[in-house]
């Protein structure tokens, strides 16, 4: 397997060869459940990889919604770009502190706004630090950047699209959660929310789709991870999980794949476990 697909992933010696390219930009897209009792702005300040511009996912969002850190308005997120000096012609590089976790789900939002030269640091900053590498405590100085984006509006899917994909069965839909809030039999992290899963889903849970260090696996063994769980790969499919952050990990493992044809349900488990007409299934 070759040290880093350029296009996709990038691995932290990739990234440590070209962190001095004037196009590169690298974002820091950290993000924690609230039970985790972590800060990533706090970490970010405390230490980044040198260069490294702070996402808040919760704030480029869609203030709009009740949700969760709703994908962003074209308008907002080319405005935060900007402000972060991310313009047009620069590559972009995403890392979290998890490994690959939060990192995933900017991919899929640059890839949402039609950007496609963005990838995402496998292992994220605990391999960069466990292999010793630089960090710094001092934010970059930020110039204004054009930044264009074009909404690719296939690889999102809202509650109406997702609900006609159960009832007429016609593309996979790939769960992110742990196999215990799947099955119904682990209660929500977030309060209010009923328990299960939609009907027809398959449990693809994002660990199993990451080594031991966090880095994400081979192409053969993700095929083989997908197949175990199921899934069938010459269907379009939807991935999901409890706020649209772990899907984006499924999302990039298909892509890792060579699989096209998916979208993510943005809504995730705290839309479809909040409405009381949406079937669920539990086992």
């Amino acid at each position: 397997m070759p040290e880093s697909d350029p296009q996709l992933l990038v691995s932290t010696q990739w990234l440590a060869d070209h962190m001095s390219a004037p196009d590169l930009r690298i974002l820091d897209a950290s993000w924690y459940l609230p039970g985790d009792g972590r800060d990533p702005r706090v970490e970010y300040d405390q230490a980044h990889i040198p260069g490294a511009r702070f996402f808040d996912i919760d704030e480029i969002s869609d203030s709009r919604s009740e949700l969760p850190h709703m994908a962003p308005p074209v308008e907002k997120f080319v405005s935060r770009m900007r402000a972060m000096g991310i313009g047009d012609g620069h590559r972009v590089v995403i890392y979290d502190g998890a490994g690959i976790f939060s990192a995933a789900r900017v991919w899929w939002l640059f890839r949402l706004m039609g950007k496609t030269d963005v990838a995402v640091l496998d292992g994220g900053l605990p391999k960069w630090q466990a292999e010793g590498r630089p960090t710094e405590d001092i934010a970059p100085v930020l110039r204004d950047r054009h930044f264009t984006a074009h909404r690719n509006a296939g690889l999102v899917k809202d509650v109406t699209q997702v609900a006609a994909a159960v009832k007429l069965q016609d593309a996979e839909i790939l769960d992110a959660r742990a196999p215990g809030r799947f099955s119904g039999n682990e209660p929500e992290v977030r309060p209010g929310l009923r328990s299960g899963h939609m009907p027809g889903a398959k449990n693809v849970h994002y660990r199993t789709l990451l080594n031991n260090d966090m880095t994400m696996k081979s192409p053969d063994k993700l095929k083989a991870v997908f197949k175990a769980a199921g899934v069938d790969l010459n269907r379009p499919a939807i991935t999901t999980c409890g706020s649209g952050v772990t899907a984006a990990i499924i999302s990039l493992a298909l892509e890792r794949i060579g699989h096209r044809k998916h979208a993510l349900y943005d809504g995730s488990w705290t839309e479809w476990g909040a409405y009381p007409d949406l079937a669920i299934a539990t086992s």
